[in-house]
């Protein structure tokens, strides 16, 4: 009779195997790096996830959601002006990959470079969550041309669309320079190009 799973390891499998795949990457890795990681056997991995796969979209969507939980207030707070609040999201969240001196880049994007020919689950999976971004970005950009804070002619859905690709492309290049330069500019120099 097989054990009945364990929320607690698969949780652990969940958080532990993230932060192997978020430095070695997901062609770097194995299941058995992953399981040794998490101390478990290697032959519980597929009592929790079908496929390393299935394991991956569940890693992603993990990690972005850890970034709503932490960062997305932000994007509600009415206190603060809309733009402001965009400038101030994505400075908590180049914040949040300093403290890794940028070496990681972002699991998004990590997983999208790799898996989005070879995993069409995956890449379902990135692409909604993409979307989820988007839309938290559109809607402030929306709230910004109700307040007269941002032309109205302009295209809340494309603008969040740019805004997403133009830091996950910052992203890339401080994990390539380990720096936290392109973050930088992109909060210093294209942001305020772009929400201008």
């Amino acid at each position: 009779m097989p054990r009945p799973a364990n929320p607690e390891v698969r949780s652990r499998l969940l958080s532990i195997g993230r932060d192997v795949v978020l430095d070695r990457g997901f062609n770097g890795c194995g299941v058995q790096d992953i399981t040794a990681a998490a101390s478990v056997p290697k032959g519980s991995f597929y009592n929790y996830f079908e496929t390393k796969e299935a394991f991956a979209a569940e890693i992603v969507e993990q990690y972005w959601q850890s970034i709503e939980d932490r960062h997305g207030p932000i994007l509600y707070d009415a206190r603060i002006k809309p733009l402001n609040r965009i400038a101030r999201f994505f400075h908590a969240v180049s914040e949040d990959h300093g403290r890794e001196n940028f070496k990681l880049g972002c699991l998004i994007g990590n997983l999208s470079l790799e898996l989005s020919n070879t995993s069409e689950s995956t890449r379902i999976k990135l692409a909604d969550l993409l979307r989820r971004w988007e839309g938290a970005l559109a809607a402030c950009l929306t709230e910004a041309q109700e307040r007269r804070e941002l032309a109205a002619h302009i295209d809340v859905s494309e603008l969040a669309q740019i805004l997403v690709e133009a830091y996950e492309g910052a992203l890339m290049r401080g994990k390539v320079e380990q720096s936290g330069d392109a973050c930088d500019r992109f909060e210093r120099v294209v942001l305020p190009r772009l929400l201008a």
